[in-house]
């Protein structure tokens, strides 16, 4: 049954090219069949999948085109309208909507050597009760008009904020340092800094600015992209939401 609803659909698409008597045959579809799925009104479910299809596409094009479809399910459920997740990921592939992605997409490394500088103290626990508490860094390459730019950054955990940041046109020890001294929070107690094990993050400078800012470095395994999944992910949705719609 579904063959021949597909057959008859594919005729439909070509029938402003082909005849009925020309197509049914290759289609292996007889001509009445064709006609009686023509001719039959939209299923109860094959409306409300239209209807859907309206309000999904309105919130494609206010998200810019960068969310998907689990964001989307969401705002359905705040509109109270009843729909699947698995139902709105449907619907957006027939339809060819797609969210943006940056750059490319992560590579899937679950291994890594261990730690060598400092210690995995944040072991992916990224929910923390207060702020200043944990606070996570990375870099990361942007692509300009201009040419290429480094950008680093401070993001406390607690509310996943963008305390202080950096760029420059070298990846230097400098670009960290000045995120760091540049940023917004100066805590009263000890803070944890997670980072990756870059050559900026080992550095004797870097190591004198955190003993000087009462903060404990916790470093993540190399060659591991998940230890510091946080960072990872602000870069992904700046990039498909800013920097790839300029």
């Amino acid at each position: 049954m579904q063959a021949s609803q597909r057959a008859t659909g594919a005729h439909k698409a070509r029938s402003h090219e082909y005849s009925v008597p020309t197509l049914c045959p290759a289609m292996d579809v007889h001509p009445s069949s064709y006609y009686d799925w023509l001719n039959e009104p939209l299923s109860k479910r094959g409306k409300q999948d239209q209807q859907l299809v309206v309000h999904i596409k309105q919130y494609w094009l206010e998200s810019g085109g960068h969310a998907g479809y689990r964001n989307f399910h969401l705002d359905l459920i705040d509109a109270d309208i009843s729909c699947g997740r698995d139902r709105v990921l449907r619907l957006m592939r027939s339809n060819r909507l797609r969210a943006v992605r940056g750059y490319r997409r992560p590579g899937g490394y679950y291994g890594g050597s261990v730690h060598e500088a400092a210690p995995n103290l944040l072991n992916r626990q990224s929910e923390l009760s207060a702020p200043n508490q944990g606070w996570v860094s990375d870099i990361t390459c942007i692509h300009t008009q201009e040419g290429f730019l480094f950008l680093a950054v401070v993001m406390d955990l607690f509310a996943r904020n963008i305390i202080g940041c950096s760029m420059s046109i070298r990846m230097k020890d400098e670009l960290m340092l000045d995120a760091l001294t540049h940023c917004r929070r100066q805590p009263t107690s000890a803070v944890m800094l997670h980072c990756d094990q870059g050559s900026q993050y080992k550095s004797r400078t870097r190591k004198k600015l955190l003993e000087t800012l009462d903060i404990t470095p916790s470093m993540r395994r190399r060659g591991n992209c998940h230890d510091n999944a946080v960072a990872e992910s602000f870069f992904t949705n700046l990039k498909k939401e800013k920097i790839r719609r300029l």
